[in-house]
């Protein structure tokens, strides 16, 4: 179902602060689309948010938003276990879905809504934010050109300091899960961006991974209690794997890494030449990309073509709303028909979250665990 030359009608559900920084100044930014309604159980902030960006219509329950009949695309920008509950209403309505990611913790359920979405006809996407960046899209039209040739190796980072200092509250954490077992945080928070970039890059998946998972700082304070408390989560985590086309690759993330937010770089290695893309805010700069060739060995910095950036984007504005920017503006040409195809879906979404849990049963069972996995073993 494609709008053609329609406005697309958007709801939001969430109006916390990445619906502020990231989502609501995308749409803002496209023409070609309007956000029409917003819900959050907290009706102040879903009003501050609709005063802010000019929304006329609020709501405290995510179903009112939902059953509404005016609404191409819902956006589910909602605390993480609420994503799949949410995005299956939604797309059980008829509507597009865009979904923060997880769409859900086992892969078998975002591989239900990726098929649910296809028997209806719809689009979804998720919110791989990193792969829209002017800088990665920039990579991977290089990479696609044959800039590096055969593809060798990946090497994936996301991390920051971000929960280095045990008082920083954390947040999307479960604070009732059992504490003598390790919980997957890290892994899948921070994770799931750059696997997904890993997957773009390499134009392929990994078939086969090890890893490791570790809680180095095991006290903090909680956003939900407020207080002090142990949290045996993944604050630090690596793992390494071979990719179905034959590549290898490895990927790092962690909490409490020195560095600044939010982390992100990409190494990719091939036969005629070498990528690595930064999406770090350092010095002002929200991204860099770095070359090197055969014949050419030491890494030059490459200036990022102009048609690579959103409306009015530049490299000195926030990641948030500059990567974000091209997310939204993707998916929007895919609804209302203007590119081919669908990128960053569920279905992409499902084989990340698939490689998560691949990662997290390594670390468990202690061996090498080959994707796909088998759904009958725990």
């Amino acid at each position: 179902m494609s709008l053609s030359d329609s406005v697309v009608q958007v709801g939001v559900l969430g109006a916390g602060a990445w619906a502020q920084f990231a989502h609501l100044p995308g749409f803002a930014r496209d023409p070609r689309c309007k956000v029409v309604a917003i819900a959050d159980p907290v009706p102040e902030r879903a009003q501050a948010l609709a005063q802010q960006f000019g929304i006329p219509h609020v709501y405290a329950a995510h179903e009112e938003l939902i059953a509404r009949h005016d609404l191409d695309l819902v956006d589910v920008c909602t605390p993480s276990a609420t994503h799949f509950a949410l995005s299956w209403a939604a797309l059980d309505a008829g509507r597009h879905v865009l979904c923060e990611k997880p769409v859900a913790y086992d892969y078998q359920d975002t591989r239900r809504a990726a098929a649910f979405a296809a028997s209806r006809g719809l689009k979804t996407k998720l919110g791989f934010t990193f792969r829209y960046s002017p800088a990665m899209r920039y990579m991977k039209a290089l990479i696609d050109d044959g800039f590096i040739g055969e593809p060798f190796i990946f090497n994936g980072y996301e991390q920051n300091s971000q929960w280095l200092d045990p008082q920083t509250p954390l947040r999307q954490v479960d604070h009732e899960a059992d504490q003598s077992v390790i919980q997957v945080s890290s892994l899948e928070g921070y994770g799931a961006p750059i696997m997904d970039i890993g997957h773009l890059c390499m134009g392929s998946r990994f078939a086969q991974v090890v890893g490791t998972m570790k809680n180095f700082i095991p006290e903090r304070m909680v956003r939900a209690t407020g207080t002090m408390m142990r949290m045996n989560i993944d604050d630090g985590d690596i793992f390494i794997g071979e990719f179905a086309n034959g590549a290898i690759g490895s990927i790092q993330t962690s909490f409490v890494t020195v560095g600044n937010y939010p982390g992100i770089e990409a190494r990719v290695y091939g036969s005629r030449g070498a990528l690595i893309c930064r999406m770090v805010e350092e010095h002002g700069i929200a991204e860099t990309l770095k070359a090197a060739t055969a014949d050419s060995l030491e890494f030059t910095a490459l200036e990022i073509p102009h048609r690579f950036y959103p409306t009015g984007g530049s490299p000195r504005e926030s990641w948030r709303s500059l990567f974000y920017a091209n997310l939204t503006a993707s998916f929007i040409s895919e609804i209302r028909g203007d590119v081919a195809g669908n990128e960053g879906n569920f279905d992409d979404g499902a084989h990340v979250q698939e490689l998560i849990n691949a990662v997290e049963r390594s670390f468990r069972q202690r061996r090498w665990v080959t994707i796909p996995l088998e759904a009958d073993v725990a």
